[in-house]
C-alpha cells in the first residue's frame, strides 16, 4: 500500500483567485495554466496499520500547521477507498514552498496520484484532477501535461469544475517561463485565506471577475495559434488586474517586495527594447518571466546579473502527474 507520484507545479496565464465554494472548491472564474518541466515535487504515500496518525513530512521537515488541510484531504481519499489505515507522506520539492512558486499545487497534485494509487483506486484523468481540487484549486491543472484550462463549472456538486489539456507540451515547445526567485522566505498571508478576504471585502472583485472570460479566450486563441504577443500581453494585464484586487482588499495584501518591482521594470525595459518577454506573478513576490527559446539564453543570463534576483528557473511546456517506482521511503 505504496505509491510515489511526480507532479510539476503550474503557472497561470489566467489567474484563479476567489472560491464561490470553499468546502469544494469551486472557483468563481475558470483559469489557464502551463504545467512548467523545472519546477517538480516527489511525493510516497504509504498506508499502514502501524501509523496510529497521518504524518506529513516536506523537504524533512514534520508538518505540525495544517493550513492547507491536507488531512482532511486523505481522510476524503481513504473514505472513497474504504480504508481505515492512516498514512506516512513524505514530499521533496526542487524549489522554496509557500513563496509564490505553486508549490501547492504540485504538492498536492504529487500527493493525491500517490495516494489514490497506494489507496487502490483507479481513477481517470477527469476523476483525478477533480478529487485533487478539493485538496488544492491550482493543483487540478498539475494533474494534466501542456497548456491547462480549470473549468470553473456550474453545478453545485462540482463534477464539472476540472482541469483538461486544452494543448499538449509537443504543440508549443519554445514556449519558455524563467522563473526568478527573489525570496525563498515564506510569504505571510496565504493564498487560501487571502482570496477568502479580498472576495469579501475588495470594492473591485466583481470587476476583476467581469474581464477573466475574455482573458481565457485570448489566452486559449493565443495559445492555439502560438501567438507570443497575444498570450503574453493578456497574461501580464491579467497578473496586475488580480494584484490589484489584493492590493484593494481590507487589510490590503502586497505580495510585492521590491524585488518584485525590480524585476517588472527590468521585463519592461527588455521588451521596450526589442527583446519579446512578459511578466506574470502568482500570490507571492516571485516574478516569471515568460520568453520564446530564441530569446531565453540572453534573458536568463541577464536576469542573473541582477541583484534582486538569488537564482532562475527556466520551465517548458511540461508533464502531468505521474507514478514512478522512486519511493523516498
Amino acid at each position: 500500500m505504496k505509491a510515489t507520484a511526480i507532479a510539476n507545479a503550474n503557472i497561470a496565464l489566467v489567474k484563479y483567485w476567489g472560491k464561490r465554494n470553499a468546502d469544494l472548491i469551486l472557483p468563481h472564474n475558470g483559469s489557464v495554466s502551463m504545467t512548467c518541466d523545472g519546477l517538480q515535487t516527489r511525493t510516497t504515500v504509504e498506508f499502514a496499520p502501524e501509523y496510529s496518525q497521518d504524518v506529513l513530512v516536506i523537504n524533512d521537515e514534520e508538518m505540525r500547521k495544517d493550513e492547507k488541510d491536507i488531512m482532511g484531504h486523505m481522510e476524503r481519499i481513504r473514505k472513497m477507498a474504504g480504508l481505515k489505515e492512516h498514512a506516512k507522506m513524505v514530499s521533496e520539492t526542487n524549489f522554496p514552498i509557500a513563496a509564490g512558486l505553486a508549490s501547492s499545487a504540485s504538492g498536492l497534485a504529487a500527493l493525491t496520484l500517490a495516494a489514490t494509487k497506494a489507496s487502490g483506486l483507479s481513477l481517470g484523468e477527469r476523476e483525478l484532477t477533480i478529487l485533487t481540487r478539493m485538496g488544492s484549486g491550482s493543483a487540478c491543472r498539475s494533474i494534466v501535461e501542456g497548456f491547462a484550462e480549470w473549468r470553473r463549472g456550474e453545478k453545485e456538486d462540482g463534477s464539472d469544475s476540472y482541469a483538461e489539456t486544452i494543448a499538449p507540451k509537443s504543440h508549443w515547445p519554445d514556449f519558455r517561463i524563467i522563473a526568478t526567485i527573489l525570496t525563498e522566505k515564506k510569504k505571510a498571508v496565504g493564498s487560501r485565506a487571502g482570496m477568502a478576504q479580498t472576495v469579501k471585502t475588495c470594492p473591485y472583485y466583481k470587476e476583476w471577475l467581469s474581464t477573466v472570460n475574455e482573458d481565457i479566450r485570448s489566452v486559449k486563441k493565443g495559445i492555439q495559434e502560438r501567438d507570443f504577443t497575444l498570450v503574453g500581453e493578456t497574461a501580464e494585464f491579467n497578473c496586475l488586474k488580480m494584484h490589484a484586487t489584493m492590493m484593494t482588499t481590507k487589510p490590503p495584501i502586497v505580495y510585492w517586495i521590491p524585488e518584485t518591482l525590480d524585476v517588472i521594470h527590468w521585463t519592461r525595459a527588455m521588451r521596450e527594447s526589442g527583446t519579446p518577454c512578459y511578466f506574470t506573478i502568482d500570490g507571492g513576490p516571485q516574478v516569471k518571466v515568460m520568453c520564446l527559446e530564441k530569446d531565453l539564453k540572453s534573458l536568463d543570463k541577464e536576469l542573473n546579473t541582477l541583484d534582486s534576483v538569488l537564482k532562475t528557473v527556466v520551465c517548458r511546456p511540461g508533464d502531468g502527474a505521474v507514478l514512478t517506482d522512486r519511493h523516498i521511503f
